[in-house]
């Protein structure tokens, strides 16, 4: 019984627990400062180019807390990941306060 009530107590706090989504459009409006990344030297090497995305845990004061990588290849990630961590946005509010949301970066890198 106990363990019934843990998980019920524990599912229904799920949703207290997520950061709102931003949309890409809702995010590229937020930006105040926007870094590009670099183009890293072994990518240039090896040819390489694509898009990655990303998505920023933005916190209440609008700086970029943590960056999940979604997709893309692991030479141009971490570049990706580099420059969106120097982001700044525009705090998000919800009923007057600032909150942490999630927003959507997409970098395309093309030689």
């Amino acid at each position: 019984m106990k363990r019934l009530l843990f998980c019920v107590l524990a599912l229904a706090t799920v949703g207290f627990c997520q950061d709102k989504k931003l949309t890409a459009a809702e995010a590229s409006s937020a930006v105040v400062t926007k870094v590009e990344p670099f183009y890293p030297d072994l990518a240039k090497q090896l040819n390489i180019s694509g898009v990655v995305e990303l998505e920023a845990v933005v916190g209440e004061s609008g700086s970029v807390e943590k960056v999940n990588i979604v997709s893309g290849n692991p030479v141009l990630t971490r570049a990706g990941a580099e420059a969106l961590m120097r982001w700044k946005f525009r705090p998000a509010l919800a009923d007057g306060k600032p909150v942490r949301v999630v927003a959507p970066v997409t970098f395309k890198f093309v030689k």
